[in-house]
């Protein structure tokens, strides 16, 4: 028997479901604050009220007082009313409710005054901040204030004005006059990072979230209570006071700081990454990410960047006695790399390419087409794979160990696509030779395309004596050893400046799109290969992507991608 909600049936099946996700199954929104799916429930806000009735001969007979839409469990045959009752659709034909429930007023009418009252009770202390608030613009609080409450306010008395709390974080800042005591951020503490640093202390409207003494908030996802955070109590301090919400755009993409591959959200504004935040994903990451991947973005605008495509002349080449860089256009570029890269077919040279963990599938595929185009004898190797630490599952018990399942792993593999680039580099070589082969060869020629947003990766992964080879084209975001040795050395993009297709530890491949525009002279991998190989205009990263679906075997599939909402699961050789 299905489930009613404004009069219009829902079947629900065998999943166990409580009033608000039920009203969501039929297109009803519920508002509520304390609630979130990933953590347990306290019915503490009381936003969520609804009137809730059964069928009884032949009529609907209503419970006399509102109950938590969180905490009641659905049943066959229950009646939902909500405060919007009203805004029903009206191709539903309205059920016949009993005429006691009638008399005290029209269906909702109860919901929708106690939701009201609540957010009467939760602005009495809650200052007028909006105007200097980062949360407005995305407030449950201002918006459920401005469509469920009250156009004036009875509240004569002194407001009660705790003062804020800057120090429970390096990168978290509490707003305590702000707090709506919803707990989510406690418990979220409590029971996804099994740290437990804030608690509740004090009681009535005294009521204040706080720290242990001598216990900041510092964990691995500590920035997730401010995303859980539904007004502006919890800020970062990473994003405080620099744009208003309503001038940010957001774009869908994918964390590059591990191979868990975390779906997110960048929230920019004329082509600068301002913020981070966790994009749902059941796959992936659930609901949250590491602070790694949220603060990990400023290497994106970082002055140290290189920016300018240029042939460095050594000494008796021009400029005596130094070295000299000559800053050249992509087309005088293009022209020369093909002339060098077809010389060393012709020579029968030694040669070798390497491909970045970083790069995307199908800037992996289409660079080793262009480079086996232009010299068939090249020898494509897997870059060097940061490797930091250990896994760490989570959630946690507040003991700190592993829970069972685990939802979320931050991932000791501190790149995205070592999987989706090893796909590659079997097809076209049968194996996936490491970097540690490569440097320990004499070449005539290496082209390393990287990436990297540490050089330091780089730079760990080369031994000591390491001799470069009479031509290295590098192209990389930063300098390293291996770039200041470069005969060409040209800008990178990273992943929020281009778009294509990750495939994380798991084998989900994602899919993202360009969030900001790269610097002026910025060309990214699949531009360049797609320049190498004398194709014209821009490259679109879905027809590479076709291409590489329809070559690789293994990677069949891949076209569909974009098409999934949470990526597509790919059986592939993790190793």
């Amino acid at each position: 028997m299905p489930v009613y909600v404004n009069d219009k049936p829902v079947e629900l099946g065998s999943e166990r479901w409580n009033c608000i996700q039920a009203a969501q199954r039929a297109g009803v929104f519920i508002p509520h604050y304390c609630w979130h799916e990933a953590l347990s429930v306290v019915a503490s806000c009381r936003m969520c009220l609804v009137e809730i009735g059964e069928w009884k001969d032949g009529k609907v007979v209503m419970q006399p007082k509102v109950v938590p839409g969180c905490q009641t469990p659905v049943r066959d045959g229950m009646v939902i009313v909500t405060g919007e009752y009203e805004r029903r659709d009206p191709s539903w034909p309205a059920l016949p409710y009993d005429s006691a429930y009638l008399q005290g007023g029209p269906p909702g009418s109860r919901a929708k005054k106690a939701q009201a009252d609540t957010l009467e009770g939760l602005l009495l202390n809650h200052p007028l901040d909006c105007p200097v608030c980062d949360k407005a613009g995305e407030c449950l609080l201002q918006d459920y204030s401005f469509r469920y409450g009250r156009s004036t306010s009875r509240m004569v008395d002194a407001k009660n004005t705790p003062p804020n709390k800057p120090y429970i974080s390096s990168k978290i800042t509490l707003f305590t006059d702000r707090c709506i005591m919803c707990t989510r951020c406690v418990r979220f503490l409590r029971e996804i990072s099994g740290t437990a640093e804030l608690c509740v202390t004090r009681r009535g409207h005294h009521e204040e979230i706080d720290i242990f003494p001598g216990r900041p908030l510092e964990n691995k996802l500590a920035g997730n209570v401010v995303d859980l955070c539904p007004v502006g109590a919890l800020g970062s301090k990473d994003f405080l006071y620099k744009q208003r919400v309503w001038y940010l755009q957001s774009r869908e993409s994918v964390c590059c700081r591990c191979s868990t591959g975390c779906s997110i959200y960048v929230d920019c504004n004329k082509d600068i990454v301002y913020r981070l935040r966790p994009r749902y994903n059941p796959e992936v990451n659930g609901h949250f990410m590491c602070d790694e991947g949220r603060y990990g973005y400023h290497f994106n605008q970082s002055a140290e960047r290189i920016r300018r495509a240029c042939l460095i002349r050594r000494a008796g080449e021009g400029i005596e006695g130094s070295n000299g860089r000559s800053w050249l256009q992509w087309p005088v570029l293009l022209s020369y790399l093909r002339r060098e890269w077809q010389n060393l077919a012709h020579s029968h040279a030694r040669v070798a390419a390497v491909l970045s963990p970083f790069l995307t599938v199908e800037e992996a595929f289409l660079l080793a087409t262009a480079l086996r185009s232009l010299a068939p004898q090249v020898q494509l190797t897997m870059g060097p794979v940061p490797l930091i630490g250990e896994d760490d599952a989570y959630p946690k018990d507040v003991h700190g160990r592993a829970m069972e399942p685990a939802k979320f792993i931050i991932r000791a593999e501190k790149c995205p696509n070592r999987v989706g680039v090893a796909a590659v580099l079997r097809h076209f070589t049968g194996r996936v030779t490491p970097f540690s082969e490569v440097v320990e060869q004499e070449w005539d020629a290496l082209w390393f395309a990287g990436g990297y947003p540490d050089a330091a990766v780089i730079d760990a992964a080369l031994p000591v004596e390491w001799s470069p080879p009479p031509l290295l084209v590098v192209q990389d975001l930063f300098n390293s050893r291996l770039a200041q040795a470069a005969r060409y050395l040209l800008p990178a993009t990273t992943s929020f400046e281009k778009e294509g297709t990750y495939i994380n530890h798991a084998g989900v491949a994602q899919t993202f799109r360009r969030a900001v525009r790269p610097p002026l002279e910025g060309r990214s991998e699949l531009q360049l290969a797609h320049d190498l190989l004398g194709r014209t205009g821009l490259v679109q990263a879905d027809q590479v992507r076709r291409e590489a679906a329809q070559a690789i075997p293994a990677l069949a599939h891949l076209g569909m991608a974009e098409q999934t909402p949470y990526g597509l699961r790919v059986e592939l050789p993790t190793v």
